[in-house]
């Protein structure tokens, strides 16, 4: 089974990999878990002041500080693991990466660092649920 795993670095990132990790029927031998990140893009009347390469490295450390801890929490695991690092509109972004992915599930914190959150569940979880058609496991 392959399982995408949508990360932000915020504690329903956390919870929802002590979820998965917690759950046998999760992490069976031959499931297969690619982590997914979406940095969200510097807007475009500020990105047009920075030099090309300060942008791309920006993004790259973003993802990275994101992306670092989740990765060494799976090898601990023993996770077989990949790992997808995107710059967008994370609701959009992430969509699109599922749709290409094509995973049997879905699994994310109900909430991240989305500076829009509704009271019930979070605006990319909202978005999720509404453009997939993959099953989506929150974590809250």
């Amino acid at each position: 089974m392959k399982i995408v795993l949508a990360v932000d670095g915020s504690p329903y990132t956390k919870r929802m990999l002590a979820y998965v990790a917690a759950h046998n029927e999760l992490v069976a031998p031959d499931n297969e878990f690619v982590a997914v990140n979406v940095t969200p893009e510097v807007p475009p009347h500020a990105a047009r002041h920075l030099p090309r390469d300060v942008l791309h490295q920006y993004y790259a450390d973003e993802g990275e500080k994101v992306l670092k801890p989740v990765r060494e929490f799976a090898q601990m695991q023993g996770w077989p693991w990949r790992e997808r690092h995107a710059v967008g509109r994370p609701g959009e972004t992430l969509a699109e990466i599922v749709e290409a992915e094509k995973p049997d599930l879905l699994v994310m914190g109900s909430h991240g660092h989305g500076s829009f959150t509704s009271a019930l569940l979070g605006s990319v979880a909202a978005r999720l649920l509404s453009q997939t058609q993959v099953p989506v496991l929150l974590i809250r």
